[in-house]
């Protein structure tokens, strides 16, 4: 599903304008995003958790030249399916 997909599914099912629905579909990514970046979690209860997950730096292998390259520390977004989604996808 694409995003022009989920926001006529939103405008549909929620009775708004696509406009409005695009709209609301930025407000909560744009939330999402902005807590993410502060480090704070965010859970949807039934359908997941989205986390911020801090990697060591580390040693990895060019695989064009096989050279050694240092891979830098980072942190990476994460998304743990809640109970009800993991049970509504088997």
């Amino acid at each position: 599903m694409t995003k022009a997909e989920l926001i006529d599914k939103i405008s549909s099912g929620a009775k708004l304008s696509k406009a409005d629905a695009s709209k609301a579909l930025d407000s909560i990514l744009n939330s999402i995003k902005g807590a993410l970046k502060k480090g704070q979690k965010v859970t949807l209860v039934g359908f997941g958790t989205f986390s911020v997950s801090k990697r060591k730096a580390r040693k990895g292998r060019n695989p064009r030249t096989g050279d050694v390259i240092s891979i830098p520390a980072r942190k990476t977004p994460k998304f743990t399916a809640g109970k009800t989604l993991k049970e509504a996808v088997k």
